[in-house]
């Protein structure tokens, strides 16, 4: 007998259907192992002895452990297929450590899709662990253990700032700085004018170019009266005709930066939605008595695809829209930095499997991603669009009017994808046909006055882009990170865009007064090259770490001793039972103010009713009421931290942990992250029992979510 462990155990149920009676598919539910929390500074790491990493099983996976170690004895060989990055090869490594046994009874087996081809190459093109790859997360790991106990430690102690994160930290002064952009800008003012005009029964409006000198910026009311006097009775006449071809080419297939910011535009999904979504489209979705994986691997930023999709993409291409619409790959580079080409871009596993075939087994939203996964990965494949750019220029007693059209001469990629765009533009009109010298049917002139606006804010899909420009953090992170931002109370949301609470400044301002050295977009862009080096063996990892350490305790000792303290806060009042003075201190669940007295006096001043702070998650029991955030004030479990549904008491739906985003395959309710375990919500599904026993789970206590350390 064989065995294959995978990660998730949706991904287990479409892999058995692949594989013959002699292979058995486990589920490692993610990693089994996590660093201690003992030794120096509690980062589970031997600093002194090259940051040796000291690993403990984590507790909740200790059946799992379990069950994997029955199913590895009586293995013959046992297929590590945990996901094809650097976070899955990891987690390959812990299984072999903890499941034991010799090196040859162990193989590393990778594919980008989940489709029976594709597993069966897998297993047959098997290798030994790549190490450098396991070094290189375990020094993201590390880094991220070190910063997230030690700067999140003592932001908490000087301002009460829940955390801080090497690429967190930076996307949040990437937020505070646009705010300041905002803040600093000085609107000028401007008018437009333009002119109407009929031709074929179509309105036309130009737009108030200058003169034949040049281009005219209309400042104030009197200039633009004064234009409008000087035009009065003029005859409009078609001045010059200006017509330009020019060849649009597709984009390569989506990344998943990408993917994340056209479904923002294009759909309004935020980036964990996204990713939700495109997760089950790879593990695999039920058609009928059949399971199929429909997309490649969705954390990836190559936009290379495999010879044999383009070949058959080729096929598919001349077959339905004719020879002319293929042109094939455009032979462009990844452009982006540190760019990693492990695996590929995300596209269908089969060209055959179009999203009109699938409708009927796909949710809308499924149906939505899929077809721009799809029609995405096609359209880079085909022939250029031909645009034909017309700009006619109008003259009225000297003064310049423009009207700007476009037209598609040939459509190529445009037959079947339309790129999403992140920036406000018009849309392009087609024009009728004018001759030089045509007098034009007027209709009346308009003027506006405007004035010239500040810096867009950050939406998901603009702050993402960003981060990519920049190098800084990796694709598979930027949702989590978006939603840490949040939860945190760091960042509010207007219109679907970032606005940096005040708590949120504080703990950019302060970064920059003492971690400027390590806390900025360079410095963390390098760390990913440094990371990208260490997977490639071309750095050893615990020196990079050295490096790294040495350079960052001296800062946190700086600003331990010069860090101004924020709490507790003075105030007028005084204490209605004893006469001492009331101060401001800040708890885990925020401000509250107490007498300075205590613990001799205990008096806490009652506070005004809390904001109710939301999850931004739908309530998937009454599909009404949203996810929040509550404090549990009875019973043994007062003052913990819990999440309900907004609609109690009419909907009594209750979570004991954060809902992470994704959904149980098993019951269709939210998975939630209680003491670093993701579960779950629903303490009776299946999921949440011992594996290979039917005991009923125990009803878990209402647990705080970690809020110390984050991954990024």
């Amino acid at each position: 007998m064989k065995l294959l462990i995978v990660e998730s155990p949706a991904k287990s149920k479409t892999i058995k259907q692949y594989l013959g009676d002699n292979f058995v598919v486990e589920s490692s539910l993610g990693h089994i192992r996590d660093l201690s929390i003992k030794g120096k500074g509690g980062f589970g790491v031997d600093i002194e002895n090259n940051f040796q990493p000291q690993y403990v099983l984590i507790k909740e996976k200790a059946e799992v452990v379990e069950r994997l170690k029955k199913a590895a004895e009586v293995a013959d060989h046992i297929y590590l297929a945990t996901d094809p990055d650097r976070e899955g090869e990891a987690i390959s490594w812990h299984l072999k450590e903890v499941l034991g046994g010799s090196e040859e009874k162990f193989s590393r087996v990778v594919f980008n899709e989940i489709t029976k081809k594709a597993i069966l190459k897998g297993i047959e093109n098997d290798r030994n662990i790549n190490m450098d790859l396991v070094h290189s997360q375990e020094s993201r790991r590390i880094l991220d253990r070190i910063i997230g106990f030690r700067l999140s430690s003592l932001l908490q102690q000087k301002i009460a700032s829940k955390s801080a994160g090497r690429v967190q930290s930076v996307a949040l002064k990437l937020i505070n700085d646009r705010e300041k952009e905002i803040e600093a800008f000085v609107p000028e003012e401007y008018w437009e004018i333009y002119a109407t005009f009929l031709k074929n029964n179509q309105e036309l409006k130009a737009k108030f170019y200058g003169n034949a000198g040049g281009k005219i910026t209309i400042r104030n009311a009197e200039e633009n009266q004064a234009i409008l006097e000087a035009l009065e009775g003029a005859d409009y006449k078609v001045a010059g005709i200006t017509k330009k071809q020019r060849n649009r080419s597709a984009k390569p297939p989506f990344i998943t930066s990408t993917l994340q910011q056209d479904a923002g535009v294009k759909f309004n999904f935020n980036a964990r939605r996204v990713m939700i979504i495109a997760q089950k489209l790879y593990e695999g979705v039920d058609i009928g008595n059949d399971r199929v994986g429909l997309i490649t691997y969705m954390r990836t930023d190559s936009i290379r695809m495999s010879d044999e999709f383009i070949a058959s993409a080729k096929d598919y291409i001349k077959n339905k829209y004719g020879e002319k619409y293929y042109r094939g790959p455009s032979g462009k580079g990844n452009k982006g930095i540190n760019v990693q080409d492990a695996h590929e871009a995300i596209r269908p596993t089969n060209i055959f499997n179009t999203p009109e075939s699938f409708k009927k087994y796909l949710s809308s939203d499924e149906l939505k991603l899929y077809s721009l996964i799809y029609n995405r990965a096609v359209a880079s494949l085909m022939s250029d669009a031909i645009v034909e750019d017309t700009k006619i220029e109008i003259d009225a007693n000297d003064y310049r009017f423009q009207l700007d059209g476009q037209k598609i001469i040939y459509d190529g990629f445009l037959r079947i994808y339309e790129e999403a765009s992140l920036d406000d533009s018009d849309e392009a009109i087609i024009l009728p046909e004018f001759k030089e010298g045509e007098v034009l049917d007027f209709q009346g002139i308009n003027s506006e006055q405007k004035f010239t606006n500040p810096p867009h804010r950050y939406t998901e899909a603009r702050l993402i882009r960003k981060m990519e420009e920049l190098g800084i953090g990796r694709p598979s992170t930027y949702a989590i990170i978006m939603d840490t931002l949040r939860i945190r109370g760091y960042v509010t949301m207007e219109k679907r865009t970032f606005v940096p609470t005040s708590q949120g400044r504080l703990t950019t301002e302060q970064l920059e007064l003492f971690f400027s050295d390590i806390i900025n977009v360079q410095y963390t862009a390098k760390m990913e090259e440094i990371l990208d080096d260490i997977s490639e063996g071309k750095r050893i990892w615990y020196e990079e770490l050295r490096r790294f350490y040495d350079q960052f305790v001296p800062l946190i000792e700086n600003a331990r001793d010069n860090m101004v303290k924020i709490y507790p806060k003075k105030t007028d009042e005084s204490c209605p039972e004893c006469g001492m003075p009331l101060l401001i201190r800040r708890g885990p669940y925020g401000e509250f103010t107490a007498c300075s007295g205590y613990p001799y006096c205990k008096y806490i001043k009652k506070a005004p009713k809390k904001e109710v702070v939301s999850t931004g998650f739908e309530c998937l029991v009454c599909h009404e009421g949203e996810i929040v955030e509550r404090i549990a004030n009875r019973g043994r479990s007062k003052g913990k931290l819990f999440y309900a549904c907004n609609r109690y008491p009419k909907c009594k739906t209750t979570y004991s942990g954060l809902p992470t985003g994704e959904v149980c395959q098993e019951c269709g309710q939210w998975m939630i992250s209680v003491e670093e375990e993701v579960r779950c919500g629903n303490e009776k599904c299946p999921t949440n029992k011992p594996a290979g026993k039917e005991k009923k789970s125990k009803s878990s206590t209402v647990n705080k979510p970690q809020s110390v350390e984050l991954a990024e």
